[in-house]
């Protein structure tokens, strides 16, 4: 049984039973600094050099191989842990060296936004029970639900599949090419397909991918968590088509409601709080904070 004792009580978690305050219609992304997403910082716009680099070296040229260089600096740059500070700054998570799944992808999402790539969230509440493989002597703490600001990116040319807004994307990606500046301006600007951006969630991001091949769907146990499996895995919140019922990568059945999509993480935690309320963070966070993902529980 999970629990909602930890959670804070007010207004909006009867609101988002119901999923309402989710913003309606077409929702823009940025690319400015947020309070979490302070990429003026100089650890961020040291990592976006680095990843700038690591790009020229390995010719990742347009936005999407970038992102992906990105993503595989974090995963061996920053270890991952089950901090409850949703709203920690993007700098001091680099600073710490460690971060939940939820804080380095919005490590991923400040270097987007140096990059010059619009970024958006959607906001998910997750069944709790979907950690409980991670805490299976600890359910009873284990929050009701969890609020995950699940991250999107405008990319150009996306190749070949349907974006989070369902609108089929080209094949091919063209990113912001010879632009090597931490605020290069957006593919949709520099590209010569600039209509033909679109949203791409996350676990799009790596293209190609399925279960079979890659060693199973994710299972929220062991090291491996969300932010490492949408390289190596499908990972899917709406049980679409190649992956419906219960085949690994269908985590639809976990999704509790949709809050919709926000223009910043920091827009989503104003208006729907965190997962936990502030003395249970306070309580919860310098062990949590520390301990690794995998580790026994």
């Amino acid at each position: 049984m999970t629990s909602r004792l930890l959670m804070p009580v007010r207004t909006v978690l009867t609101d988002r039973t119901r999923g309402a305050g989710a913003p309606a219609g077409e929702v823009p992304g940025s690319t400015r600094p947020t309070p979490i997403l302070d990429r003026e910082h100089p650890l961020v716009t040291a990592l976006v050099a680095r990843v700038l680099r690591e790009s020229e070296a390995r010719g990742a040229v347009t936005d999407r191989a970038r992102l992906q260089v990105a993503h595989g600096i974090l995963v061996t740059a920053v270890r991952p842990v089950y901090s409850v500070e949703d709203r920690r700054r993007v700098s001091r998570t680099l600073r710490l060296g460690r971060g939940s799944c939820s804080q380095r992808m919005a490590v991923l999402e400040a270097v987007a936004r140096s990059l010059g790539v619009e970024t958006r969230v959607r906001g998910l509440l997750v069944d709790g029970t979907f950690w409980y493989p991670r805490f299976p002597k600890l359910r009873a703490f284990v929050p009701e639900e969890v609020l995950l600001a699940w991250p999107e990116f405008r990319l150009d040319g996306a190749a070949g599949h349907t974006s989070a807004d369902g609108d089929k994307d080209a094949a091919g990606h063209t990113g912001a090419d010879g632009d090597n500046g931490a605020d290069a301006s957006t593919g949709a600007d520099a590209s010569s397909g600039a209509d033909e951006s679109a949203w791409v969630p996350i676990a799009e991001l790596f293209t190609g991918l399925g279960p079979a091949e890659h060693g199973g769907g994710f299972t929220n146990s062991g090291a491996e968590t969300l932010f490492e499996a949408v390289a190596r895995t499908t990972v899917d919140w709406d049980a679409p088509a190649a992956c419906a019922g219960s085949a690994p990568c269908d985590l639809s059945a976990h999704l509790r409601t949709d809050l919709g999509r926000f223009s910043s993480r920091d827009e989503l935690f104003d208006l729907h709080g965190q997962t936990l309320c502030r003395p249970a963070r306070t309580l919860a966070e310098p062990v949590l904070g520390r301990w690794s993902a995998g580790a026994a529980a």
